[in-house]
């Protein structure tokens, strides 16, 4: 562990002071010190007493990048169905002007970072289900550690008003210590039992499905994804922290993610990158068509070479590839797209999948790619917002923050979003899984509600179920 000079942050604490007098407000001064290793999961659990509800934690399936955040700093949000993402950025830039950050280092995810994400359709009637989620929740936290190519480092970020002294620093080196010495403490690790799974109404769910491939026979609709709610039951609370520890034993190779809101928690391993923005590099994932794993080597390859050559699932596939090319179009100056798609293999689901890179335009801000990104087909169908207006129709789930971007942005621009599927939702004693399938003209009930039934395989084992 790195021992952090306290004369550091009380000489910062003294300019963050004087400056938020000076203009009358609020400032930020974030600072980034690198730190010896420090396993990522014991971070996030050692925020259990006393940043309940205020965690995020963020892996990308290479483990190249992982952040956690404990507490919150800022929080931008709003329920605002219109320019939303516009929104976001304007607040996000508003809260880092003049803002004082410390940070030495270029590796992506220091220093200020936001996270969170957007629901995936504001203009659907709001539940109780996502009641503690605003359509666009993004949280600052106030220590995050970020793991990054193999190197370790922690950021502090602290909001200093016109009318704070010398005190509010002190607290914060104290705070910060007592987090950085709390590491060795092992919470209970005791899961809750699951008593009860309750699929919400499968038979009208199916109808529904019908009653869309009727649509799509007679109209202009090409595609659309109708998803679908399991509702579990354990005998006390679920710890976010057991939840998090199975998906990291068992689906490593996905996107994990944790984001709490006012006692809830939303979690999950996903394996589709939306887009990421590494300086003018970008870099998206068409994932579309599916089928099982095999029990043995020799199914698995006759399953893949199965779904490499289904038309339907191809056809499927395509309509993502082109729909992605296009948007990123906007604002890549250069393309590159293979010519067909490839397996992607995870646990329990093999999927087709299409790598794209493209060089994006100075002025292209991550936020305006996650904006012309959602919903791809994959997840919305096809023409898009005819889609999306049929899915507010039929679907009886309020999505919220399911199969919607979820991920980072720092300071500089770079950052992360991955579409938020093969997740769930804690609520106390009880949790909400979701799955969704792509419905097209020749889609048969049955097959796409079992297709469902896979999806939530991975989250349903992570909480205890088969």
């Amino acid at each position: 562990m790195v021992t952090i000079q306290e004369t550091e942050l009380k000489e910062r604490g003294l300019l963050a002071i004087t400056t938020a007098q000076k203009l009358g407000r609020p400032v930020l001064i974030s600072e980034v010190h690198k730190m010896d290793t420090i396993d990522p999961l014991a971070f996030f659990n050692s925020g259990r007493d006393r940043y309940l509800g205020e965690r995020f934690y963020w892996k990308d399936p290479s483990e190249k990048t992982v952040l956690i955040g404990l507490g919150i700093t800022k929080q931008i949000q709003s329920d605002q169905a219109t320019d939303r993402f516009f929104h976001v950025e304007e607040e996000w830039k508003r809260f880092l002007k003049d803002s004082l950050i410390f940070n030495p280092y270029k590796e992506n995810g220091l220093g200020p970072v936001m996270f969170g994400g957007f629901s995936f359709d504001p203009l659907k009637a709001k539940t109780t289900l996502w009641s503690k989620y605003a359509d666009c929740l993004f949280h600052i936290p106030k220590y995050m550690l970020t793991m990054v190519e193999g190197q370790t480092f922690l950021t502090s970020n602290i909001v200093c008003t016109p009318n704070d002294d010398f005190s509010l620093f002190e607290k914060v080196i104290s705070e910060r210590t007592q987090l950085l010495n709390s590491f060795d403490q092992d919470f209970n690790r005791n899961p809750a039992k699951l008593l009860e799974t309750k699929e919400i109404a499968p038979l009208q769910w199916k109808q529904s499905v019908d009653d869309v491939v009727e649509d799509l026979k007679n109209g202009s609709l090409k595609k659309v994804v109708l998803a679908r709610e399991l509702r579990l039951f354990f005998n006390n609370q679920v710890k976010a922290e057991n939840i998090l520890e199975n998906l990291y034993n068992q689906q490593r190779d996905s996107f994990i993610f944790v984001f709490e809101s006012n006692g809830d928690c939303f979690i999950g391993a996903t394996p589709e990158r939306l887009v990421k923005k590494q300086g003018n590099d970008v870099f998206s994932t068409c994932l579309a068509g599916s089928i099982r794993r095999g029990k043995t080597e020799t199914e698995d390859k006759m399953l893949g070479e199965t779904l490499l050559n289904d038309q339907k699932n191809l056809i499927e596939h395509g309509f993502v590839v082109e729909m992605i090319k296009e948007a990123l179009d906007e604002s890549c100056e250069e393309i590159i797209l293979p010519d067909k798609p490839q397996l992607m293999k995870i646990r329990d689901i093999q999927h087709l999948y299409t790598p794209v890179i493209g060089k994006c335009q100075k002025d292209a801000s991550l936020l305006l790619l996650v904006e012309r990104l959602h919903p791809t087909p994959a997840l919305g169908g096809l023409p898009k917002q005819e889609a999306v207006e049929k899915i507010r129709q039929v679907e009886e789930l309020d999505r919220g923050f399911y199969a919607a971007p979820l991920g980072w942005v720092d300071y500089r621009g770079n950052g992360e979003f991955s579409v938020s599927i093969r997740s769930g939702l804690i609520q106390g004693k009880e949790a909400s899984l979701f799955a969704g399938c792509g419905v097209v003209a020749n889609s048969d009930s049955e097959s796409e509600y079992l297709e469902t039934s896979l999806k939530f395989r991975p989250m349903l084992r992570a909480l205890g179920g088969n």
